[in-house]
């Protein structure tokens, strides 16, 4: 059975409009969004990852095409309507005093109160069963305020939970996090998508996580260049990777991330294979040292795998260092070759 896409981008063009003036910012995109996926939106600053994504959330207008939901043009739809259909996590989040993490996770449940704001008893199974799914129940009765970061995402994306969309919208959702809290709250997402069946669209800057953890990824590349797929597809396109390279920065084929381009001052042969080939080479050409492969090298790192992995340094048939420490073994290797 071939997969309906949920939300689909006709024509879309996205900018600002101000009185008669229009300021346009991307054009022409043609794109879908799937339930079960989580999609996120690369592209470098300026490019309108910002604009696509407050326009896809209805915050503002489109300058032309459509937005359709399940089957629906987004300009046919009113707030109330809408807060059933999308929900949404900002990158910044409200600084209220005295609340508990249980009363934000219970505000996900406001268009379902009504006026009053009165929580039935389906409501609030509703709010417990979205602190158990996102892992915060140790953080029930804590207070908004005395949260880290990584929990108050946790807690907000609870929230939107609670607001029972089959859409949810995140703007930069691992801002301001350090790595462990980014890989868990991507993690958390994924998870999410796919067990409940959600469509997860977030914007981001953390690029290599995206292509480790994200279904899908949009590319913003231009006014009119809209690159989407999965993160495989996307790694084979050349365009892609050419279009994220800098002076200085490199796209590694071998493990799919982008690599700091050193200056190459003098070569050795490397032998070996597996996790320590990878990270001696980098440490190696962190130093200007190239791995050239060539068996012709008078220099030689050899990787030995027995009880501990070793590195042997020789020159010819001499040895020069063993170590299982790799910086011990680069720090010799460069002092060798600099003499």
């Amino acid at each position: 059975m071939i997969q309906q896409s949920y939300i689909r981008l006709n024509n879309l063009s996205t900018g600002y409009i101000s009185g008669r003036h229009k300021k346009l910012v991307t054009a022409k995109l043609n794109a879908d969004l799937y339930r079960g996926e989580l999609t996120c939106l690369l592209g470098p600053n300026g490019m309108g990852k910002s604009t696509l994504l407050k326009t896809l959330c209805g915050f503002q207008q489109s300058i032309t095409g459509n937005i359709i939901i399940d089957g629906v043009n987004l300009k046919d739809c009113n707030p109330y309507r809408l807060s059933r259909i999308v929900s949404v996590v900002l990158t910044e989040r409200p600084s209220i005093p005295n609340i508990s993490v249980y009363e934000v996770v219970a505000m996900g449940r406001s268009p379902y109160t009504g006026f009053l704001g009165k929580l039935t008893n389906q409501d609030k199974e509703v709010v417990t069963d979205c602190i158990n799914k996102t892992g915060i129940v140790n953080l029930y009765y804590r207070q908004w305020l005395s949260l880290s970061d990584g929990e108050k995402q946790k807690v907000m994306i609870a929230k939107s939970l609670a607001q029972q969309t089959p859409v949810i919208f995140l703007d930069e959702p691992t801002a301001f996090l350090d790595l462990p809290s980014k890989v868990e709250i991507m993690h958390l997402l994924h998870k999410l998508a796919r067990e409940h069946n959600k469509l997860i669209f977030l914007s981001t800057h953390d690029m290599e996580l995206a292509l480790q953890m994200a279904d899908k990824i949009w590319v913003l590349a231009g006014e009119e260049t809209l690159w989407t797929g999965s993160p495989e597809d996307l790694l084979m396109n050349r365009d892609f990777t050419r279009f994220f390279e800098r002076d200085g920065i490199r796209f590694d084929y071998k493990t799919g991330l982008f690599r700091i381009k050193n200056e190459i001052k003098s070569n050795i042969h490397l032998v070996g294979k597996g996790f320590e080939y990878g990270l001696i080479e980098t440490a190696l050409m962190r130093s200007g040292i190239g791995v050239d492969g060539s068996e012709a090298s008078e220099y030689i790192v050899e990787i030995e795998h027995e009880d501990v992995t070793r590195f042997s340094f020789r020159k010819g048939d001499e040895l020069l260092c063993k170590s299982d420490s790799v910086e011990e073994i680069t720090r010799v290797v460069i002092g060798t070759l600099n003499r």
